[in-house]
């Protein structure tokens, strides 16, 4: 699999890609994380116009979409019952969804991330016990709870990733 940043030609992809993850959220017991319209068409274009979303293809074919930011996410600036594991420069996934027909989506992903920063954060619905599966088993570690634009609650996660030095 393959990662390249999203181009507004994707649009529609991409937007029925996030209906199906919907679908599936609702479908797993997580009905109000996305709701009906998120992300909205007028989002994944920002998020196409600013650099931060990114297709998983496979033979020019797109699978998923997720958006990655390095900096400060407004977000996370507060967070309750608990704390980030530091407070050094970080990258952000949002918004990651796929269109379940290609596993290892998740551990792309993250590759591609962890290639670009040591430190990363993210967050997911108390419902979306899919999300906090794959966070946990990649290596993130709880942190607290934040609440997103909205104000509805999130846990918030975050993975330090251990570098190792190549041998010779």
């Amino acid at each position: 699999m393959n990662i390249r940043k999203a181009s507004i030609q994707d649009l529609g992809q991409l937007l029925s890609i996030y209906a199906h993850a919907r679908e599936q959220m609702r479908a797993a017991g997580n009905p109000g994380q996305w709701k009906d319209s998120y992300p909205s068409s007028d989002l994944v274009k920002k998020d196409i116009q600013n650099g931060s979303s990114y297709v998983v293809t496979e033979n020019g074919e797109i699978f998923a979409v997720f958006v990655f930011m390095i900096g400060d996410d407004p977000t996370y600036a507060i967070i309750e019952n608990g704390s980030w594991l530091n407070e050094n420069p970080y990258g952000t996934i949002h918004r990651l969804a796929a269109d379940g027909r290609k596993k290892g989506i998740f551990r792309c992903c993250l590759s591609f991330c962890e290639a670009r920063t040591d430190n990363i954060r993210a967050d997911t619905h108390a419902c979306n016990r899919t999300m906090q599966h794959l966070l946990e088993t990649n290596g993130f570690q709880k942190c607290g709870r934040i609440y997103v634009a909205d104000k509805s609650p999130r846990i918030a996660y975050q993975k330090v990733v251990c570098k190792t030095a190549s041998t010779p």
